[in-house]
């Protein structure tokens, strides 16, 4: 009997971690129906990361009523595992996906990942993880900070409104307010990038363009959290603003190491370490990864070349699965991969493709078992 390890992160728009691994199964027993199949969602700290480690973990999930990225009332899920640890997503709250038609990052806010923190600390966690993907701010954690009690204020001592646009009238911070229960727990925020806050690598110029900054604008940002730092620097007494991660998520790691005490983690590594993604792989013969599009930019902390480097420690071939398949294709197969399938097999339009998502995946499925067997 064949053993198959399914470890895939979701398609955006189109299926879940767990969806995926459905179709690809459903593929793989139309070739071989004594095929053994483990199912596991994976996520790098993006989307995905609260269903990927609560399902894996069998905990609870959570649905709660939160301040969206523009300042509205959104439905956001999280979860609690082995009852003292709270898993959290940045894209639920304050996520592009939420507000895609009205991207303002000089606007959004992360105030309500502050909330979910609180509520996790009102549940009575010891620990809280923290997925940083996705996000449409950029306000090196101001919003996530005030939800928490930190005051930010401007030169007339007045509360800075939401937004990286305000953070140039930022003038003193006040962290008297700040949740004691903070320094209680602790936070580890989930990442698969590793720039700084600030400057031509910040988070400003390398995501504020996809969150609807102009060119003008990403400059301005940048000077924002240029602030942000010195002034956090001047009256918290330190700066996370060159730690690599700092610019995840519009600045928000940089907020979470400042205001939180957080560290943060490799998301796809960590991910794969909570949920003993090291376990199946004893056992199986061959392992199916996959994400959305497989490229030069799956180098950087994505879950097809976590899988794929994990499993060569067990010697296993592993072979990922994508919606499209783009330039660097060479380095992905240097990393561990040893097939590259692409779901897509004939012309059609990105519409069509999603909607076809199911049977596409089942395809590729029978076609990576195939050819794993030949």
């Amino acid at each position: 009997m064949t053993k198959v390890l399914i470890a895939s992160d979701s398609f955006k728009g189109s299926a879940t971690s767990l969806e995926v691994g459905n179709y690809l199964e459903k593929g793989i027993k139309k070739a071989d129906p004594l095929a053994k199949v483990y199912k596991y969602g994976v996520a790098d700290g993006g989307e995905g990361t609260v269903l990927s480690i609560t399902d894996a973990l069998k905990g609870k999930f959570i649905k709660s009523t939160v301040t969206g990225p523009l300042g509205e009332k959104v439905s956001a899920n999280w979860g609690i595992v082995e009852n003292k640890t709270a898993i959290i997503e940045v894209a639920e709250t304050s996520g592009i996906t939420l507000i895609s038609d009205r991207l303002n990052p000089l606007k959004t806010t992360t105030y309500g990942v502050g909330e979910l923190i609180k509520l996790a600390l009102d549940a009575g966690v010891n620990k809280i993880y923290i997925g940083l993907g996705g996000s449409a701010t950029n306000d090196g954690g101001l919003g996530m900070a005030q939800a928490l009690g930190m005051k930010f204020l401007d030169k007339f001592e007045q509360e800075l409104p939401f937004g990286g646009g305000s953070l140039d009238k930022l003038i003193k911070i006040d962290d008297s307010n700040l949740d004691k229960r903070l320094n209680k727990v602790e936070i580890v925020a989930l990442s698969d990038v590793k720039n700084p806050l600030i400057g031509k690598n910040g988070a400003s110029f390398i995501f504020g363009p996809q969150k609807g900054a102009s060119v003008e604008q990403v400059k301005l940002l940048d000077r924002n959290l240029a602030n942000l730092a010195d002034k956090t620097s001047k009256f918290l007494g330190h700066d996370f603003s060159k730690v690599p991660g700092a610019g995840a998520a519009g600045g928000i790691g940089f907020g979470l190491m400042s205001f939180c005490n957080a560290k943060i983690e490799s998301g796809i590594d960590t991910i794969m370490n909570i949920i003993h993604l090291n376990q199946p792989m004893k056992k199986v013969d061959l392992v199916i990864t996959g994400e959305g599009q497989i490229d030069g930019q799956s180098l950087m902390g994505k879950v097809p070349i976590g899988v794929a480097k994990l499993a060569k420690k067990f010697n296993l071939p592993v072979i990922a699965v994508a919606g499209s398949i783009g330039s660097n294709i060479e380095d992905v197969y240097k990393s561990g991969i040893n097939l590259v399938l692409s779901t897509t097999t004939s012309p059609m339009s990105l519409s069509e493709a999603i909607e076809s998502t199911p049977k596409l995946l089942e395809d590729v499925g029978y076609t990576a078992y195939k050819a794993f067997i030949i």
